[in-house]
């Protein structure tokens, strides 16, 4: 991509990252729990850097004070956005081990495998 450091991946985690950030359903939430829900897609500290430089830069979000405002620009549907998958996967969130991943479909990518309680936090459902 012109005028982007990095590879490829890191670009892809970025925009998926930023979209997970647009489509989380709160009303605000610390930093750390932001970053608590872009380690979803990356753990890198510079590529979460980038995530929520981006997402303010395109006004998915405000950041005051320590604190993250989604601007509400979508949500994800549990019935278009959410695939499930069977297999042996390890919740992205929580490390438990689950027998059917729930996986986030964004434009740019994938976020997951959850389990089902942890997609429902993950996205601000719970």
């Amino acid at each position: 991509m012109p005028g982007h450091s990095g590879s490829d991946g890191d670009t892809d985690r970025v925009e998926v990252g930023v979209e997970l950030l647009a489509a989380l359903e709160f009303e605000s939430l610390s930093v750390a729990d932001a970053v608590d829900r872009i380690e979803a897609v990356t753990t890198n500290p510079r590529t979460t850097r980038a995530i929520l430089d981006a997402a303010e830069q395109r006004g998915l979000i405000e950041r005051d004070a320590g604190r993250v405002y989604p601007q509400g620009g979508g949500h994800v549907d549990f019935d278009a956005d959410v695939i499930r998958k069977d297999g042996a996967f390890s919740c992205r969130r929580c490390g438990c081990s689950l027998s059917t991943g729930h996986f986030i479909q964004f434009d740019a990518g994938e976020v997951g495998p959850f389990g089902s309680s942890c997609i429902r936090i993950v996205t601000g459902r719970e």
